[in-house]
């Protein structure tokens, strides 16, 4: 999967280096929250907040936490969560800068890493749930750390996550979800009720 994006980045800087272009790449990492205006729904979900988030709310019997023997900590893997407002507020920090052809590149988090058990934790102080558990083996690839080192974004184009301390995070997917409970874990909706991967609840 990373190989995947670097080959992409090379293909791009040839592309840019050949044809004059402008190209910034920039690299996610754990994308997550919500804003007032939309939130995150996929069919099947795959995310960890939002899975937690269905738990909490009773839409799932159980969460399942795949791996506790990692060498991290606690045993569970430690991911980079970015709020996805401080996102957006890289991609237009990102358009501005494009002024001149090349290829460059800047990582999208936030430098600190939260282990699943933290997440859960978080996620049981948010909603004031309990979290039921299943446990199950590792699954093939995943690295017990991946953590952003945001160092160039800052410094070159002076950005600085404002949303993306867990609990935020959380509580903005939280109140999203209460707030728009037809808009989550449904059956898939037609084309017209979609716009990408955010769902858009009927009036």
């Amino acid at each position: 999967y990373g190989e995947t994006k670097l080959m992409l980045e090379r293909a791009l800087e040839w592309y840019a280096s050949a044809y004059h272009w402008s190209v910034v790449a920039l690299r996610y990492f754990n994308a997550a929250g919500a804003t007032e205006a939309a939130g995150e729904r996929h069919q099947p979900e795959t995310h960890i907040i939002p899975l937690l988030l269905q738990t909490a709310a009773g839409e799932r019997d159980f969460f399942t936490l795949y791996g506790d023997d990692y060498s991290t900590p606690d045993g569970t893997c430690v991911r980079d969560y970015v709020h996805v407002s401080d996102i957006a507020a890289a991609h237009l920090l990102a358009l501005d800068a494009m002024k001149t052809w090349g290829m460059t590149a800047y990582n999208i988090g936030c430098g600190q890493g939260y282990s699943v058990r933290e997440v859960i934790s978080a996620v049981e102080d948010v909603t004031g749930k309990r979290i039921p558990l299943r446990f199950a083996p590792r699954r093939a690839g995943d690295p017990a750390v991946l953590c952003a080192n945001p160092a160039k974004l800052k410094r070159e184009l002076g950005w600085e996550p404002s949303h993306s301390q867990l609990n935020t995070i959380i509580e903005s997917a939280w109140i999203w979800k209460l707030q728009h409970p037809r808009a989550t874990w449904l059956p898939e909706a037609e084309p017209s009720e979609r716009v990408s991967d955010f769902a858009v609840p009927k009036l």
